[in-house]
């Protein structure tokens, strides 16, 4: 027991021996310190980073933390502090510079926007913590780009001077593909139903031109929101994504997604009404605009129409500022969902700033001035909506959203315009078989946002057999800085017996048009146009109205062209209507005279979401004021506008010589459906069923081989419409219903364009 005390003792004793008074808090001076080590770093700078000072007593404590603080700076990848005497000396060892960063094997994420993401910089500090960031990063991009399999490897290069090249050794492998999409507890709709609502799509051999059956976490989080989007918009309010779940393959090659659905019962509409604090409000006419009524299947689309009808109804009687909430009842027991839209006046907002972002091509003051904002106009939720239609109808955008966040004082707000630019330039090429001119091509350029102005520059060239057609021409949507859409075209057309035409026929002239806004919805646009037309080279045997044309002939004329325009888009309407009506008149000067009337309309209407119905129809009638009218003036049918005739096949005819005479009068109609036909909706894939209606007639000619009768022609058909990647392509196939002996027919019609 003694001896156990007397190694007691001595324990005690060695340890007050080793460890100093100073750590207990005893302070000693520093009456020097010295540096060693440091090439690069400056003295003063680390004299700056310990804080400790000559003169200055100190502790452990003080040295514990000067040595944090310089390894704090990422200048050193070591560094040691100790005290010899009354000299604190500094050890260091400088981190090398980055000299430069390279990277290989990347063909999926370019050197750019790798760079973009990486700490380390050229001549900044190198660390290793910042070189494991920058690996695990570039993985990380890699993995939202659907390559889990990807390997990146760091490589360190020592150059002179204590520089070194970080090199990143990439191996991509296969993009990680959604093998298989399972869902689980759906009854109500199929796989296959289901899987086309989602982005993530089950991979196939057709999907090289997209993504989307690549692996994405943040795509698998909006696939949840698109579910339940899609089963609210078909009544099931109690709906649930219970779990979305990604399993991978142990070669990381595929993967394997679940959702577990919850999807409940069907809910019906019950009572439907508007209730407001809003005085001298036509709450009749207010119901008339609702969407839905008792009875119906519950949709939250139809809730949100009825929201934004109901806005533009309120906005148009003079209240600019409400605010429409859906107040939803459920009744579970019944399965019924009573809405009631509660109207309230809404805050006064006004437009502080508005900024526009990713235009990196077109000019801000083309965007602005499509927006029916000025800073510091009342917000308004309609006049918004319009400003983004506007913008779409541009074409110069694949997507527009206009984004309202709070501005710098609770009456403001600030709109962000987010746009997605889309490519303008355009190269469109047509081709046809005709039995009267065969083959024929023509191919148009187009550059619809020249310079990033709006600015329309366009140029066309059609080569057949019997017909060259030449032309350019250019329009200035906002002339003078108004909105006047000023333009002009430049045009030469040749044609050899054109159309079984026993003449040939050569047109020289130029066209300078105006167009405007009379109000939202309705424009003009009013043009002149002069040119020359010399027919000659006419067949011996061409019948006597033919022979009457040859000669040289000037032109000149004006045309005006007034329209009312409801679609919901001018690009690519579903619903909606367009009506106008047009007229020609010639004669102030030159030596043709004549006045052309027409009126023309279209209606579309969507009978699902994917299937839309478009009706169309057009009439036209002309004088000749004192003179006969011209075969070339008169009105010809066919083609584009009565598929299943060749363009010009329909129509008066001297049925000796078969000549091609032309009309007076027209009309011609159409009905067109549009759906989809089984393919994946990324494949942009439609079909079509059309029918074509239409006649021309009253040539003023008189004569007894003559055939000029207002003959009804039907013709109907089938199509087919791709929205490829490389351009739209459109192909019709037409049979002639009814028809007269002397029309010509053609069976296939074909149009391609491509964008770049």
């Amino acid at each position: 027991m003694k001896n156990l005390f007397l190694v007691f003792i001595f324990s005690l004793f060695s340890c007050v021996s080793i460890f100093p008074a100073n750590a207990a808090g005893e302070q000693f001076y520093i009456q020097n310190i010295r540096i060693d080590g440091n090439v690069r770093i400056e003295r003063e700078t680390i004299l700056s980073q310990i804080d400790l000072k000559m003169g200055q007593g100190y502790t452990h404590e003080d040295l514990d933390k000067a040595l944090k603080n310089l390894y704090s700076t990422g200048f050193f990848a070591d560094a040691s502090l100790r005290i010899d005497g009354s000299t604190l000396v500094i050890q260091v060892k400088e981190n090398p510079i980055v000299n430069q960063i390279e990277f290989e094997g990347n063909d999926k994420l370019s050197d750019d926007i790798l760079k973009t993401e990486l700490q380390l910089r050229p001549r900044q500090t190198y660390t290793l913590a910042r070189l494991r960031n920058d690996t695990q990063r570039i993985q990380d991009l890699y993995r939202l780009k659907g390559h889990f399999a990807a390997i990146v490897t760091p490589e360190i290069i020592q150059r002179d001077q204590n520089r070194v090249d970080v090199i990143f050794k990439i191996k991509e492998g296969e993009p990680t593909v959604v093998r298989q999409i399972f869902f689980i507890g759906n009854k109500k709709f199929d796989h296959s139903k289901l899987e086309s609502t989602i982005q993530t799509k089950e991979t196939r051999w057709y999907r090289f031109f997209t993504s989307d059956d690549n692996y994405d976490p943040n795509r698998l989080a909006y696939d949840r929101e698109l579910l339940r989007k899609f089963y609210l918009e078909h009544g099931y309010a109690d709906f649930q994504v219970k779990s979305a779940v990604a399993e991978l393959t142990p070669d990381q090659k595929e993967f394997f997604i679940t959702f577990t659905l919850h999807e409940g019962e069907r809910y019906k509409i019950g009572k439907v009404d508007i209730k407001t604090s809003l005085k001298k409000v036509n709450l009749n006419a207010l119901r008339k605009v609702i969407t839905f009524s008792s009875g119906d299947w519950y949709s939250s689309k139809d809730v949100e129409k009825t929201i934004s009808a109901l806005t533009d109804a309120l906005g148009s009687m003079g209240y600019a500022f409400v605010d429409v909430q859906p107040d939803i009842q459920k009744d579970q027991k019944g399965h019924i969902l009573n809405v009631t839209f509660n109207i309230q006046e809404g805050p006064r907002v006004y437009v502080n700033k508005i900024q526009i972002f990713q235009n990196d091509r077109t000019d801000d003051e083309v965007i602005r001035r499509e927006v029916r904002f000025y800073e510091g106009d009342a917000f308004n939720t309609s006049i918004l909506k319009d400003s983004e239609k506007r913008l779409k109808d541009l074409g110069f955008f694949k997507k527009v959203t206009i984004n309202k966040k709070p501005g710098n004082a609770p009456d403001l707000v600030d709109l962000d315009i987010q746009v997605e630019e889309e490519r303008t330039g355009e190269l469109s090429f047509g081709a046809g078989f005709s039995t009267a001119d065969g083959p024929l091509i023509d191919a148009k350029f187009a550059e619809h946002n020249f310079r990033g102005k709006g600015q329309d520059l366009r140029t066309g060239v059609t080569l057949a057999k019997r017909r060259q057609e030449y032309d350019i021409g250019f329009t200035e949507p906002y002339f003078l800085g108004r909105e006047l859409a000023a333009g002009f075209d430049i045009y030469r057309v040749t044609r050899t017996r054109f159309q079984d035409a026993p003449f040939d026929q050569q047109i020289n002239g130029v066209s300078i048009n105006l167009g405007y806004q009379l109000s939202e919805y309705l424009s003009q646009v009013l043009g002149y146009r002069i040119q020359t037309d010399n027919v000659n080279h006419i067949r011996q045997n061409a019948s006597l109205y033919v022979r009457e044309q040859a000669g040289n002939k000037l032109m000149s004329a004006v045309s005006q062209e007034i329209a009312y325009d409801r679609r919901d888009s001018k690009i690519n309407p579903t619903m909606g209507y367009v009506i106008g009506f047009g007229n020609d008149l010639a004669g102030l000067g030159g030596n043709i005279s004549f006045l052309k009337n027409q009126i023309r309309g279209a209606y579309y209407y969507p009978v699902f979401d994917d299937v839309v119905i478009e009706v169309r129809g057009r009439y036209g009638i002309m004088f000749g004021l004192g003179r006969k009218t011209r075969i070339a003036d008169r009105y010809v049918l066919g083609g584009e506008s009565l598929r299943g005739f060749e363009a010009g096949g329909v129509g008066p005819h001297d049925t000796v010589t078969k000549d091609p005479l032309g009309g007076q009068q027209f009309y011609a109609a159409g009905f067109e459906v549009t759906f989809p036909i089984g393919l994946p909706n990324e494949l942009g894939v439609k079909g079509a069923l059309f029918s074509d209606t239409g006649s021309v007639w009253q040539s003023k000619l008189t004569g007894p081989n003559l055939i000029d009768k207002p003959s009804l022609r039907v013709s109907a058909g089938a199509g087919l419409r791709w929205k490829s990647p490389m351009g739209p392509i459109k192909i019709d196939f037409a049979e002639a219903i009814l028809k007269e002996k002397s029309d010509r027919t053609q069976f296939v019609l074909f149009g391609f364009s491509s964008r770049f």
